[in-house]
């Protein structure tokens, strides 16, 4: 039997997206538990690692070559992916608290969420100063300086608060960045104690050395006193001149650990010879998070990639019921350490080397890691059954996975002819006009808009997936100019505990309730049943005090907005494919989650006609408006936004499962530019895509000015004309 196809009875959450995480979800996606659902937590769509951190610092990789991608991981590991920080936990209820995302459950934790190296005293670092860790946020306020001094809104001075082995390192590969895009750069290193103290005596010579030949001034023996906009103070009252302030002394446990009830160890988290608390066993922490109550070790990267064959094992143990195995971790570890140049210093016991040979052996050492992440095997599809016919194959062939949200929406030709016999419904209530994206009930001296929609999950964070689909759901609302009224909920999901039944409901409700207060609209009741998958749909309804908007309303003359951008559907499929980078998948999955409140708001009162572009794209939506109206949609290419990665992905022939109907449907009422490469991003179906209206010139520069200054995006992209009805690209 298909593991996948099992009931769901237990959640693993893994926390962080450490090495050692990382590593898990690559083994798991070759072997799951079955019965298990595995999620992981993570502040953002990509880890960085620590190996490859002071060189790209030194610029010789770039962000991508440092970062481990949690969104293709995730999808590989079949593991569901939640953005967003820990800030708290309650170990008896067995939950989590998760920034922007509410609680979480679990049946069976680990964590592996780093540290910090933010000071809270003394006062200004908050204000002034750019922690080391985490690296993620470290590497990105990195280039936010670099590219400030390359344009010349930033002096070239930093310092570096810490002078162990990471901060000289960091030292070292910030001068030797700094040296090539600016003249005169100084870097400072500042330590309370002696510089590269613990260090063995060799190394330590070595690496003074190296500081002193790159001109970085080390300072020993120097508290800072407070850190100020123009540099730390120390205590002796020198002010030292620094447009950037790095802090890297000491290593800090995440503050909500103090709270948490876990025994921990100088604010660790302290856990046995097996990897687990010692105050809960449905608990196991790893990598600098923890502390080795069996054999206390530095905190170093190299202890988390060993840590992780036996932290899988155990959390596979613990879950199957059979015997943990300790993890031993050895005494001395061999130290590898940039030096700005392509070059570095290695050290082990009493052995100590330098120069490009030791880089290129750490730059090796590194890469092989990171291919473990790039190079994902990939999972055989399955087999058709003895006595399949051909065709099945032809037609739905199995390395072309069902996309989500709109994507795997019905085809415009099938459903046209499925509905041409359908009778128009007689009561007197209705009021819809040809071309209406929703029923319009007039009820008293306003109309009422009720629509319906549903989605196939695009994401497994549940309450991001709950916002996605009421926001798409709300879309025809918006679009006909009304007001968001209340939502009915339409919930399947796939067999599971009870705990887990209740764990899921809990998050897909509390997201709604908390995006209906936002929006104005009262989360009305609903139905919940189990299924094969997970499909989230909201029946909903709006108020207009004057009669909606509808498609068939466009003139010649007017000019055609869009919100939003193009491309959602292609980035979808991609992902699922795994060939998105994480940080698009990211990216789009929270622009659709926010509601169009200010877009909805700005042109509801001014658009002669408009529409909501959802599964047919943005030419069917389009020609659908045209034909209504009985004019011709003019198009611009140049002028259309896109998601970030959609060009790419399209370019790569990436399409989404409704893309060749979408593409019949409306090629032979398109004129113009057909062969340039962004014209099938205009068959791509979108998710909570934005609107297309048509409205005067005047009033469309006021809806603009109106849009833009709420936040929201909106641009114009071609004129209706007079002529058949049909889109010309231009």
């Amino acid at each position: 039997m298909n593991p996948s196809a099992l009931p769901l009875l237990r959640d693993l959450v893994l926390a962080g997206g450490g090495h050692a995480h990382a590593l898990i979800l690559r083994r798991w996606g070759m072997r799951p538990v079955p019965g298990i659902r595995l999620s992981v937590i993570n502040p953002g769509p990509v880890a960085a690692y620590s190996g490859m951190l002071p060189g790209h610092v030194a610029g010789h990789y770039d962000s991508r070559e440092m970062e481990i991608d949690l969104v293709r991981l995730a999808r590989f590991a079949g593991a569901r992916l939640i953005a967003g920080a820990v800030t708290g936990i309650d170990a008896q209820a067995r939950r989590l608290d998760v920034a922007g995302r509410g609680s979480i459950g679990y049946d069976l934790l680990s964590l592996d969420i780093g540290i910090t190296t933010r000071m809270t005293a003394p006062p200004g670092f908050a204000e002034h100063a750019l922690p080391a860790k985490p690296l993620a946020g470290f590497a990105a306020g990195w280039r936010d300086f670099l590219a400030q001094v390359a344009a010349g809104h930033a002096a070239p001075r930093v310092a570096v608060i810490g002078a162990g082995l990471a901060g000289a390192e960091l030292a070292l590969s910030m001068r030797h960045r700094l040296s090539a895009i600016a003249a005169g750069p100084a870097v400072t290193l500042i330590d309370h104690g002696a510089a590269l103290a613990g260090v063995p005596a060799r190394a330590r010579r070595r690496l003074l050395a190296e500081l002193a030949a790159c001109g970085i001034a080390v300072i020993e023996d120097a508290p800072v006193a407070a850190f100020t906009a123009s540099g730390p103070r120390l205590a002796d009252g020198r002010q030292i001149a620094a447009a950037l302030t790095v802090g890297a002394a000491g290593a800090a446990p995440a503050p909500w650990l103090q709270d948490s009830g876990l025994a921990l160890r100088d604010g660790f988290v302290a856990v046995d010879a097996h990897l687990r608390s010692l105050s809960h066993e449905t608990v196991f922490a790893c990598g600098d998070c923890a502390h080795l109550s069996a054999s206390p070790r530095p905190k170093a990267g190299v202890f988390a990639v060993r840590a992780a064959p036996v932290l899988e094992h155990n959390l596979r143990a613990a879950l199957t019921e059979t015997p943990l195995r300790p993890f031993r971790p050895q005494r001395s570890y061999l130290k590898l350490v940039s030096l700005g140049p392509k070059s570095a210093l290695a050290q082990k016991g009493p052995l100590l080397m330098s120069g490009p040979r030791m880089w290129r052996w750490k730059d090796r050492i590194d890469r092989r890691f990171m291919e473990k992440f790039d190079d994902l095997p990939p999972m055989p599809a399955p087999a058709l059954p003895r006595g399949a016919p051909p065709a099945l194959a032809r037609e739905f062939p199995s390395d072309a996975p069902v996309c989500g949200g709109c994507g795997a929406k019905v085809g415009a030709g099938a459903l046209s002819h499925a509905l041409a016999g359908l009778a128009p419904p007689q009561a007197a209530e209705l009021q819809n006009r040809p071309g209406d994206d929703a029923a319009i009930l007039k009820a008293g001296d306003r109309w009422q808009v009720i629509s319906t929609d549903h989605l196939r999950a695009v994401t497994e964070d549940w309450g991001l997936m709950a916002r996605i689909a009421l926001n798409h759901a709300m879309g025809d609302v918006w679009a006909m100019g009304a007001t968001p009224q209340l939502a009915l909920a339409q919930i399947v999901i796939p067999r599971m505990s009870a705990a887990l039944q209740e764990r899921t409901l809990a998050e897909i409700t509390a997201a709604t309730a908390d995006l209906c207060t936002r929006i104005g609209a009262a989360l009305a009741g609903g139905h919940t049943t189990m299924g094969a998958e997970t499909t989230i749909g909201f029946t909903v309804t709006g108020l207009s005090p004057q009669p909606p908007v509808s498609k068939a309303g466009a003139r010649p003359g007017d000019v055609l907005i869009l919100t939003g951008a193009l491309g959602s559907g292609t980035i979808l499929a991609g992902e699922m494919r795994m060939q998105a980078r994480g940080a698009w998948v990211a990216d789009l999955l929270g622009q659709m989650a926010e509601p169009p409140v200010a877009e909805a708001a700005a042109l509801a009162g001014r658009a002669h006609a408009m529409t909501d572009v959802t599964g047919f794209g943005l030419a069917g939506h389009a020609l659908e408006m045209a034909r209504a109206s009985g004019v011709q949609m003019v198009l611009q290419l140049d002028d259309l936004p896109f998601h970030d990665g959609a060009r790419e992905l399209c370019a790569a022939g990436i399409r989404s499962t409704i893309y060749e109907d979408n593409r019949a449907a409306t090629n032979w009422q398109m004129s113009g530019r057909s062969e340039d490469p962004r014209v099938p991003l205009l068959h791509d179906p979108q998710t909570c895509g934005g609107f297309l209206a048509a409205l005067p010139r005047k009033a469309a520069e006021e809806a603009l000015a109106e849009i833009g200054a709420a936040g929201g995006t909106a641009r114009i992209v071609g004129h209706v004309a007079q002529g058949a009805p049909g889109i010309v690209l231009g």
